[in-house]
């Protein structure tokens, strides 16, 4: 007898319609940030020129210059400026699809948990994007051009190419903006139960040389920046600590309130059962 496959069935049908719904948000992703790719690309010598700000006043006044070695090099910088501005730009879009995709397969007391969460993630990552761009950036670049002068009768002049200086404005702000996420994740890891309250405080003094060493991997080879990285983490993290404490009192609560009706129901079902 030839193998022949079946139909699908009812079982089946549903991964189905999962899948074709997950290509739909997918499409829809991708289309929001071509639209977003189009505008910046449009505007990327502005966007790039507010990125440009902060080592333009880390120069003394009328001084400073960006250069470009290869000829394309410019072009590209311009298109990457573009592909970074519109994933912030469609960002929104995208975390809608995907939260529209997940949100079915959640109980209404997961989505309430979750919640939290989605709207912290935008509000820290713009708070640590924020502190590299008005603070580090400005005392790193002004750090960094300390070394010009003269240097064995030769003078030592920063000449910063565009594609390194976007390089660079990249890393800072992704590095400061993914890392003060950090009590999204503790957070998260503690409400799925892999880590407690007590594992952490009992680990603190080995985050407190994470945290150190992280700062230094990920920022430039300067300790001001690294301070200025580490310090607000440390932060974030004891923060996260409190947090996680006063959610441990609230769960608390909730159980022992429950705990009590549970009780107070199986005292009545007995009441009532008592023989005349």
């Amino acid at each position: 007898m030839a193998f022949k496959l079946k139909d699908l069935d009812d079982t089946q049908s549903p991964l189905l319609d999962h899948l074709i719904e997950l290509r739909t948000r997918l499409v829809r992703a991708v289309l929001a940030f071509l639209v977003a790719f189009g505008v910046c690309f449009y505007f990327a010598d502005d966007i790039f020129g507010f990125l440009v700000r902060p080592l333009t006043q880390a120069f003394p006044e009328g001084q400073g210059q960006l250069i470009f070695t290869r000829l394309y090099e410019a072009f590209f910088v311009e298109v990457k400026v573009a592909m970074f501005a519109a994933f912030f730009v469609s960002f929104p879009v995208i975390a809608n699809q995907m939260w529209a995709f997940i949100a079915p397969g959640l109980y209404a007391r997961e989505k309430k948990a979750f919640l939290p969460f989605l709207l912290a993630t935008p509000i820290l990552f713009t708070a640590g994007a924020s502190l590299a761009y008005f603070v580090v950036m400005p005392t790193a670049f002004k750090w960094f051009l300390g070394f010009q002068g003269n240097a064995g009768g030769l003078e030592a002049q920063a000449l910063p190419a565009m594609g390194d200086y976007l390089d660079l404005v990249m890393r800072f702000i992704l590095a400061f903006g993914i890392s003060f996420l950090l009590p999204v994740l503790l957070l998260l890891l503690n409400r799925a139960g892999i880590v407690s309250r007590a594992q952490l405080v009992g680990a603190r003094r080995y985050v407190v040389v994470a945290v150190f060493i992280l700062a230094a991997f990920i920022t430039p080879p300067d300790v001001i920046s690294q301070l200025l990285l580490a310090l607000p983490l440390l932060m974030l993290f004891e923060g996260s600590l409190v947090l996680m404490r006063m959610g441990e009192k609230r769960r608390e609560k909730e159980k022992a309130e429950a705990e009590a009706a549970e009780a107070a129901e199986s005292a009545a079902g007995e009441g009532a059962q008592k023989p005349l």
